[in-house]
C-alpha cells in the first residue's frame, strides 16, 4: 500500500450507516484521511474543561498527536492550560479545520464565522448533522465532514484505537 492510500472501504467504520454517507455530502474515508495529513490547527468549538465531555477526551488525544487545538467557549476562560476564546474571531494565529462540539442549532453561527475567518474545514461531530449549513460551507469553498468524530477518525486510520481499550486483538472475554 502506497503513503496516502486508504485500507478501508468508504462506509467502514463509525458512523458506518450515518444518513450523511448517503447524501450529497458524504466523505470518503479517503477525504477524510486527507484532511486529518493536511490541517494541524483546530479550533474546537464547545471545548469543555470537564474531563468528562467528549470535547475533552478529544482535545488531549490530538493534542498528543501533534494538533494544535484552541478552544473555543465564552464560558471557559482556559482549557488544557489554553486559553479559551468566546468566538472563532477571537482566535489569533491562522484556523484550518473548526471542530463542533455544539448543538444543531449552534451549527449555522459558526459556520459563518467560520467562513469569516478564512477556515478550511467544518468538521461536525458524531449525531451532528446540518445539511443547510454544510451547504452554506460547500458553497463557500471549505470542506464538510459531518457526523464523524476527528479523534475516532484519526484512531481508525493511524491505530490509536488501542489507546482507549478497542482493537486490543483480544476476542474472549476470558481473562488471560
Amino acid at each position: 500500500m502506497t503513503e496516502g492510500q486508504c485500507k478501508f472501504d468508504l462506509a467502514d467504520g463509525v458512523s458506518g450507516n450515518s444518513p450523511v454517507n448517503r447524501s450529497r455530502f458524504a466523505m470518503t474515508a479517503a477525504d477524510r484521511l486527507r484532511v486529518l495529513k493536511t490541517y494541524k490547527h483546530i479550533a474546537m468549538v464547545g471545548l469543555s474543561s470537564n474531563l468528562f465531555r467528549p470535547s475533552h477526551f478529544a482535545a488531549i488525544y490530538l493534542l498528543s498527536a501533534g494538533y494544535h487545538v484552541v478552544p473555543v467557549n465564552p464560558r471557559e476562560s482556559q482549557v488544557l492550560g489554553q486559553k479559551s476564546y468566546p468566538s472563532l474571531r477571537d482566535v489569533p494565529g491562522p484556523i484550518e479545520v473548526v471542530d463542533i462540539f455544539r448543538e444543531q442549532s449552534a451549527i449555522p453561527s459558526i459556520v459563518e464565522e467560520a467562513i469569516a475567518v478564512g477556515a478550511k474545514v467544518i468538521w461536525m461531530q458524531l449525531g451532528v448533522i446540518h445539511e443547510a449549513a454544510a451547504e452554506r460551507a460547500r458553497q463557500a469553498g471549505l470542506e464538510v465532514v459531518m457526523d464523524r468524530c476527528m479523534k475516532i477518525e484519526h484512531a481508525r486510520f493511524f491505530g490509536g484505537l488501542n489507546t482507549i481499550g478497542m482493537n486490543t486483538g483480544v476476542i474472549s472475554s476470558r481473562k488471560r
